[in-house]
């Protein structure tokens, strides 16, 4: 991609956004708006019983309280897995065994860089949550296939939680 006339016009705590020029082929240079986002982790926990827990927590850009995975905004140079345990443990309590990858979606690429990395984590054992004192987040434990069926008529609306049970969906 080739790109010219980057400038920042604005930075924030949690993300900045650039204007650039950028060079569209036979048609020539066009300005866009990204938002920058250092990019984020979400993690299923599966319980051996074959139920999920989700979190409903407030989400202001929404207007609306979400049911959604334990998720959080990764720390410069942090790995997705270690932002995955600590965002698991943060939220929930749950502490996991085993964390295997479901591989990472893009949240708004037409306005947005954010890469999210989904995870599965298995092997749970509970502890006290440890929630930040802006966040007010209810842990509810559902039978997977029901979170499935919440996915598919709309009553989960997050995408990285539809994403991330679709992925599971299935597997053996």
């Amino acid at each position: 991609m080739e790109k010219r006339n980057s400038t920042t016009l604005f930075k924030g705590f949690v993300v900045n956004i650039e204007q650039v020029e950028v060079r569209m082929g036979e048609k020539g240079w066009h300005t866009y708006q990204i938002i920058r986002h250092p990019g984020g982790v979400a993690v299923l926990p599966l319980h051996e019983d074959g139920t999920v827990s989700l979190i409903r927590q407030l989400r202001p850009a929404a207007g609306a309280f979400l049911l959604e995975l334990p998720a959080g905004r990764r720390d410069p140079g942090e790995e997705p897995a270690v932002c995955g345990m600590r965002e698991l443990a943060e939220e929930t309590g749950l502490i996991a065994g085993k964390l295997e990858s479901l591989g990472t979606i893009y949240s708004s690429p037409g306005v947005m860089d954010e890469v999210i990395h989904l995870f599965l984590a298995t092997d749970l054992t509970q502890q006290t949550d440890n929630q930040e004192p802006y966040e007010n987040i209810e842990t509810l434990r559902i039978p997977i296939a029901e979170a499935l069926e919440m996915a598919r008529d709309g009553r989960i609306a997050d995408g990285k939680t539809i994403a991330a049970l679709f992925r599971v969906w299935g597997r053996k």
